[in-house]
């Protein structure tokens, strides 16, 4: 038996369904897992509502995951049947009791690590690691704004970026999202629903703007975000969750202080075997050193997946979210 959520058709979290899906056994360079936590991250949203086509529907959902191997196809060496694993990378089906995934996709997952922080902290630890020490290295002295500071990446980002040394600006929706922000060590908080956080932005640093804006929001903050920069600043857009950013002609970068704009993505850091498990033991070493705690702070079944989208989109979720396979 092997309960999955897929879905049929583009659309809100109603098009998600919980149901019998066959599994076979592990082919050349496959292992076959039985999963025992799976990351819920905005990215499956995307995927759900078609702003991230997956091709031919239907189709499963989900990049992340933490199982136990229970059986490994011809040609894996390197792994063994009761290997605790994790998967952050895909491919997409994550939202699966038992899957069959290639050997290349996971990493064994150390002893002092649970199967739910693992399963957590995958796709958007190793979506910070990338973030914040490859797309724009972080030096020490650094002034950063980061927004959706009290979400999964930006939980870990403040954490990992008061570790090398920054100054860390975050923007968030409430009050109470202000409050998780600053337990995590967020220097400057900003509430954007009530506060102009470019003008904020500008208050805080003197008018000199930040040195990186890491921006997931999308279309709400990204003209804005350009305008918080500093002369040469660099602008990371790396989400969507208010709407696709607006196009823009080059010359804008110019007229604002000969900015750098990039949107990368995971697969590009990560597309790799050897870039992925650098990317893993990096945010492992960080986790495991105490500087970067990850907090599980929802859990929800694998049937409930549709809830978990809703309170995904409703802003009701802040940390690491979870759900957990009813075998």
């Amino acid at each position: 038996m092997n309960k999955a959520v897929r879905f049929y058709d583009y659309g809100g979290p109603e098009v998600l369904k919980y149901e019998q899906v066959e599994i076979g056994s592990p082919g050349e360079g496959q292992i076959r897992l039985k999963q025992t936590a799976i990351g819920l991250n905005f990215i499956d949203v995307y995927h759900r509502t078609g702003l991230y086509p997956l091709g031919a529907l239907p189709s499963g959902i989900g990049l992340e995951a933490a199982g136990i191997i229970e059986e490994i196809g011809p040609g894996v060496t390197d792994l063994h049947i009761g290997d605790r694993i994790a998967y952050g990378t895909g491919p997409i089906g994550s939202y699966a009791e038992h899957r069959i995934i290639s050997a290349d996709k996971v990493i064994l997952i150390p002893e002092r690590i649970s199967d739910d922080h693992a399963a957590s902290m995958m796709l958007q630890g190793m979506t910070t690691e990338y973030l914040i020490r490859r797309t724009y290295s972080v030096q020490q002295g650094d002034t950063v704004l980061f927004h959706a500071a009290a979400g999964g990446v930006g939980s870990i980002a403040i954490q990992w970026l008061n570790a090398l040394g920054a100054t860390v600006i975050g923007t968030v929706g409430s009050e109470k999202k202000a409050e998780i922000a600053k337990s995590k060590g967020c220097h400057h908080t900003i509430n954007y629903k009530t506060e102009d956080f470019v003008e904020r932005v500008k208050d805080i640093t003197d008018g000199k703007g930040v040195n990186v804006v890491y921006d997931s929001v999308g279309k709400d903050t990204f003209m804005g975000s350009l305008d918080c920069l500093k002369v040469r600043g660099t602008m990371v857009t790396f989400g969507n969750a208010s709407g696709p950013v607006p196009s823009i002609e080059p010359l804008l970068l110019n007229q604002k202080g000969g900015l750098y704009l990039t949107r990368p993505s995971l697969a590009h850091y990560c597309g790799t075997y050897k870039d992925m498990v650098a990317s893993a033991s990096s945010l492992f070493d960080v986790v495991s050193s105490g500087a970067v705690k990850i907090e599980v702070n929802q859990s929800y079944a694998l049937s409930e997946a549709v809830v978990a989208h809703q309170d995904l989109e409703a802003r009701k979720t802040t940390g690491s979210t979870i759900l957990i396979p009813e075998h």
